[in-house]
Formats: structure tokens, C-alpha cells, sequence
């Protein structure tokens, strides 16, 4: 149960992950299988169906969203500041901050990282870690989005009897970049708003809401 307790924010998020990618897997093959029947086609099985270029692409093409909006967050908020925010640092702490700040080389402790205790190469990736992981998932997925939406996009544009796409021409066509801004704008506006409304508003016991009775223009304090 403690060790229930210790992760619950984990399994909370892994656990209705979850539930809406087979939410979208029963909903989609469902959506395909009217078209299919429609086009007086055999309908597939859920099975068939996860395995398609159409379900992967609309679950990459999220998912490369996601981790472009965080990858973005990490790095931006290393370096810029919004006053009376909690997602923003103190105004006077803009930039990477000091070893001392940072607790490395010279400076760590005994529970400090092991790539955290001695200067090298190990300290300088281990610095950027963070945004070269979420960077490396966003390009992943945002590679596969571009092969699963050429073959999809070609796979329609066959049934249509019209030629079909290689992966580089798709990657100029509307329908590869209209699938793709649609989802990094709404991501971009969504980081905005959180910074912006939680200079105003808040959420008593989130740590990304400033204690209910902080003013306004209180910077870089969380809950």
C-alpha cells in the first residue's frame, strides 16, 4: 500500500493512459468498420485494426505533440520568466544558475547522482537529460507519424484510384503539416494559459498553484 501511495501519481495517469488508447482502439475500428462496410468491405477486428497506419498515426501524432510541448517547457523555462507565475523561476534566476544552485562537481552531496558528482561529459549530458530524452521520444514519434501517414495517405489515395505518396513528397503535402500544427497550437496554448491563469488563480494543495493567499505578482513559489 505505501509503495501504492508513493507512485499514485503514476499509476493514476498510466492507468487512464490506458483506458483512452482502448477507448480509441474501440472507437476506431468501429469508425473503420462503418467505412468499410459502407465501401461493401469485410470489417476488420480490433486486432487488425491497432496494427494499421491509421490507428498508429493518430496515436503518434499526439503523442509527438505532447512531448514537443514539454521538450519545449523544460528548455524555455530554463531561460525565460513570467512574473507572478509558479511555472516560472524567481526573475533574478534566469539562465542554468550555478554549480552551487545545481549541487555538482565540487558541490554535490553524498545522495547527489553519480553523473552529478564529477565534471565531464557525464555532468554535461547528465545536465540536459531531461529535454535529450523528451527530445529523442519527440522525434520518434514524430518520425513514425510521418511513415504512418504516408502509408495512410496512400492507402486512400488507392481506393480513390489515384497515386499513391513516398514518405519524402508526403512530408510537403497539406495533410501531413494540417495533422501536425493543429496539435502543436493547441499544446503551445494550453502551456500559455497555465502560465498565465496561475498568476491569478489557484488550486489549494497543487504544487502548480501558489498557496491560495500568495499576491498576485509573488514569482516562482509553488504550493
Amino acid at each position: 500500500m505505501r509503495s501504492l501511495r508513493e507512485n499514485g501519481l503514476t499509476l493514476f495517469f498510466g492507468v487512464i493512459f490506458v483506458v483512452a488508447l482502448v477507448g480509441q482502439a474501440v472507437s476506431g475500428v468501429a469508425l473503420m468498420n462503418e467505412e468499410q462496410l459502407n465501401a461493401g468491405l469485410d470489417p476488420i477486428t480490433i486486432g487488425e485494426y491497432v496494427t494499421t497506419s491509421a490507428f498508429a498515426v493518430d496515436v503518434t501524432e499526439n503523442w509527438q505533440s505532447e512531448f514537443l510541448q514539454f521538450l519545449l517547457y523544460i528548455v524555455a523555462t530554463v531561460f525565460f520568466l513570467q512574473r507572478g507565475s509558479p511555472e516560472s523561476k524567481e526573475l533574478d534566476e534566469a539562465g542554468r544558475e550555478s554549480d552551487a544552485d545545481q549541487k555538482v562537481a565540487e558541490f554535490s552531496t553524498n545522495d547527489s547522482p553519480a553523473w552529478a558528482r564529477r565534471r565531464g561529459w557525464r555532468l554535461s549530458v547528465y545536465s540536459r537529460s531531461l529535454s535529450l530524452v523528451m527530445g529523442a521520444i519527440f522525434l520518434g514519434s514524430w518520425l513514425t507519424q510521418s511513415v504512418t501517414g504516408s502509408v495512410a495517405y496512400s492507402e486512400e489515395q488507392m481506393r480513390e484510384l489515384a497515386d499513391p505518396v513516398s514518405w519524402s513528397e508526403y512530408l510537403l503535402l497539406p495533410d501531413f503539416w494540417s495533422r501536425t500544427l493543429q496539435n502543436w497550437q493547441s499544446e503551445f496554448l494550453a502551456v500559455a494559459s497555465m502560465v498565465v491563469l496561475s498568476i491569478y488563480l489557484r488550486e489549494r494543495g497543487s504544487p502548480e498553484s501558489k498557496p491560495v493567499g500568495t499576491p498576485h505578482d509573488t514569482t516562482g513559489v509553488e504550493g
